[in-house]
C-alpha cells in the first residue's frame, strides 16, 4: 500500500513557527514518524511539502496514478484554495484532510474548510498525532470497512 502525506505553506517552519499552537517538532521529526508508522504497518509512505499552490495541484494530479490515498495538510490554502479543491475533487483515489491544530477553535477565518467537502474526512486538533490518525482512517476507507 503506498499513500502520500502532502504539506502545504508554513509547514516547512514546524517547530519554529508558533510553537504554542503547532509544537516544537519539526516537518523532519514528522516525516521520521511518518516512516516509523508506514514500517510498523508494512506501508509505503512518501512525503511532499510546497509552499506554491500549483506545485500542490500539479502532485495531486500526478499521485492519482501512484499512490491508493493521500493525507494532506493544505495550510493556509485551506480556506481559499478553490484550485487545490478541484483538484481533490479531480482524482479518483481517497484524500483525508488534517490539521495540526483545531482551525475550528481558533481566527474565525480559519473555521471554514473549502477543501473539506470533497475529502473523505477532516482530522484536526491532534497535533502530529493527528497525521497518523489521518492515516489510520484513510486505510479504512481503501479497505472499505469505513
Amino acid at each position: 500500500m503506498r499513500l502520500l502525506v502532502i504539506n502545504g505553506p508554513n509547514l516547512n517552519r514546524l517547530g519554529k513557527r508558533d510553537p504554542a499552537v503547532y509544537g516544537r517538532d519539526t516537518l523532519n521529526d514528522l516525516e521520521q514518524r511518518l516512516a516509523e508508522y508506514a514500517k510498523e504497518h508494512h506501508l509505503l509512505i512518501d512525503t511532499f511539502q510546497s509552499n506554491h499552490e500549483g506545485a500542490i495541484i500539479d502532485k495531486l494530479h500526478e499521485a492519482d496514478a501512484q499512490y491508493e490515498g493521500i493525507v494532506i495538510n493544505p495550510g493556509a490554502f485551506t480556506h481559499y484554495s478553490y484550485a487545490i479543491r478541484d483538484a481533490i475533487d479531480s482524482i479518483v483515489i481517497p484524500v483525508v484532510e488534517v490539521h495540526i491544530s483545531n482551525i475550528h477553535a481558533r481566527e474565525s477565518f480559519r473555521h471554514l474548510s473549502v477543501t473539506a467537502p470533497v475529502t473523505k474526512g477532516q482530522i484536526v486538533g491532534f497535533g502530529l498525532d493527528g497525521y497518523e490518525l489521518a492515516v489510520k482512517g484513510l486505510l479504512n476507507v481503501i479497505r472499505g470497512t469505513k
